[in-house]
């Protein structure tokens, strides 16, 4: 096996089974009709949005944090409230229709954990656009947001990549999975989106690509600046076995920054 076929093969792993997209779909719809039976006309839209809307999350065997982002739309004509008005409503909610699930605050959402799958809960509102709880004021302000922004931008720039961007973030979320997570995986997201490939044809060349360009700031831990090189350096070394025509030791090489599943 090349080091390109591994990584098309693991890219091609990490996306939901159809057990997995078939067992959301039933949750969604379960939350939504509990959540109508719930608010009534306490809630305007909800919708689900994030990674899952994207095609870059990733099954639960490959991270344990996977979830779905499901944002929450409520009424505001008896007046706005602050952030934590909602996220307590959202947490009542949870605990009335979800009572043997596990349920928690993390950041400004409630996390609803289920047997197979996790809900991260984002109350909003709408005022010339959709406002959510920011979390630089410990939710207790707002701030706007694009719930669907960066699902064109990934959208425009895999097909502009020949449709390598999608499996390069899956790859890339999954080196932060087996980390530990040392950086949020949205960032990563933009990240990706955000650079430019020259020259990349294979999914190889754009693993390398990322490696070889990807840094961290002057202020990252440096526990996490060491995972970032030793990533890098596997890639190096791998890209190098490859040019000396070793492609058993590129492929060890690569299985250090992103293992068998």
């Amino acid at each position: 096996m090349t080091v390109n076929s591994y990584l098309v093969n693991l890219a091609s792993d990490l996306v939901l089974s159809s057990t997995e997209k078939s067992n959301i779909t039933t949750s969604i719809n379960t939350l939504s009709s509990r959540l109508e039976a719930y608010f009534g006309g306490g809630i305007n839209e909800k919708f689900q949005f994030g990674s899952s809307c994207r095609g870059t999350i990733l099954p639960r065997k490959a991270d344990k944090k996977s979830d779905i982002d499901y944002m929450v739309i409520f009424d505001t004509s008896d007046g706005q409230k602050k952030p934590q008005t909602y996220l307590d409503r959202l947490r009542r909610f949870a605990e009335n229709k979800y009572s043997r699930s596990e349920i928690s605050q993390s950041s400004p959402t409630i996390v609803l954990s289920l047997n197979h799958i996790r809900f991260e809960l984002v109350p909003a509102v709408y005022s010339y656009g959709y406002l959510i709880p920011s979390p630089r004021s410990s939710w207790e302000e707002w701030m706007s947001t694009d719930p669907t922004s960066a699902n064109r931008q990934i959208s425009d720039k895999n097909t502009a990549e020949n449709n390598k961007i999608k499996p390069l973030v899956r790859l890339v979320k999954y080196w932060n999975a087996t980390q530990g997570y040392p950086f949020a995986s949205y960032d990563l997201e933009k990240y990706i989106v955000n650079q430019s490939y020259w020259f990349c044809t294979s999914l190889k060349d754009y693993f390398y690509d990322f490696w070889q360009n990807f840094s961290c700031t002057y202020d990252t831990p440096q526990y996490i600046k060491d995972k970032v090189e030793r990533a890098k350096n596997y890639a190096t070394k791998a890209k190098q076995y490859e040019a000396d025509d070793m492609p058993v030791s590129a492929e060890i090489e690569i299985k250090k920054i992103v293992p068998i599943l």
